[in-house]
């Protein structure tokens, strides 16, 4: 039997205009930006349109924006009758599963990835922390690139994102070491990521510890979908694990790669991403391949990909 999943994207996908298109042609996505600058009484919606990159590319600004345009896009596919098995998206793209599953509700989770926008940029100072995403790096060699910038800064992995792709996270001198340790080892390729901040490591736990005050603030629903943690991969079963999870997926890796297993593993052969972007597509893939599994990889993220999957999820192809 056939199962359906729908994944969002986090931070570093959003661009000027996403979801333009929506809010011009679909009623119910219009609702949600209109609801999006109503509930942060700012004008989101003209930001994301028309706005100017680098305001968009602030923290504070980005999560609500990629939150507003995966949901706004969510409602559409929603609205043609169509819904999933299971979801799951990727660090604060876990917030828009959340709203999907109405454990929070969508004027809640704007203003809470608003704050944690905020928290996570003034954890750490500007341009002491960054990423780096590792290609092609053999995971067994993975200890010893971190030991290498040990007497350099703290670095961690951020992100377990597909076989091929692991992003590294911490201080910028120790970051520059472990690139420099991982293509002696062997990766194909180590590339800095243009953020602000290092990312799911412990130099962020200040910012976890903020983030609670305002979840605790929440009036949680019961899930109504199967949502897969970013922390441990599995599915979370109960309300009552929400704010913890969330509050350690800030300094935590971010299990991708064992999350979209997981799904695989409970007979998931369909994967919809909603929202900006199409890297999800691509570790999906990728990750179906090396389980030996065919699995099918969609793409919501303009209003022909929008056409294009409600055709074939309707048709079943």
């Amino acid at each position: 039997m056939s199962k359906r999943a729908f994944i969002f994207p986090g931070q570093g996908s959003q661009h000027i205009g996403m979801g333009n298109d929506f809010f011009n042609k679909i009623k119910e996505s219009k609702l949600v930006f209109e609801e999006a600058d109503d509930t942060l009484n700012m004008g989101l919606s003209n930001l994301i349109f028309n706005g100017e990159d680098e305001d968009l590319k602030k923290t504070e600004n980005t999560q609500p924006a990629i939150l507003t345009d995966s949901i706004a896009m969510l409602k559409a596919l929603e609205n043609e009758g169509l819904t999933c098995d299971y979801t799951a998206g990727l660090s604060l793209g876990e917030y828009s599963s959340l709203v999907m599953s109405k454990a929070i509700r969508f004027s809640d989770a704007l203003k809470v990835v608003r704050e944690r926008g905020k928290f996570m940029q003034e954890a750490v100072p500007f341009g002491i922390g960054g990423m780096a995403a590792l290609l092609g790096l053999n995971r067994d060699n993975l200890p010893q690139v971190l030991l290498a910038a040990k007497d350099y800064g703290i670095v961690e992995v951020a992100n377990y994102n597909s076989p091929e792709q692991i992003v590294i996270s911490g201080e910028v001198q120790g970051l520059r070491i472990a690139c420099k340790k991982a293509l002696e080892l062997g990766a194909k390729k180590a590339v800095e990521l243009p953020v602000s901040a290092p990312f799911h490591t412990s130099l962020l736990s200040p910012a976890g510890l903020r983030l609670k005050g305002e979840l605790e603030k929440l009036t949680l629903g019961d899930l109504k979908s199967k949502v897969i943690s970013n922390v441990d991969g599995k599915e979370i079963t109960s309300k009552n694990e929400l704010v913890p999870k969330l509050v350690d997926q800030v300094s935590n890796s971010v299990l991708w790669h064992q999350s979209i297993a997981y799904m695989i593993n409970q007979g998931v052969d369909t994967f919809v991403e909603i929202g900006p972007g199409k890297s999800l597509s691509g570790f999906v893939k990728r990750i179906g391949k090396s389980m030996g599994v065919e699995v099918k990889a969609m793409n919501v993220s303009n209003i022909e990909s929008f056409e294009d999957t409600v055709d074939k999820l309707t048709k079943g192809a």
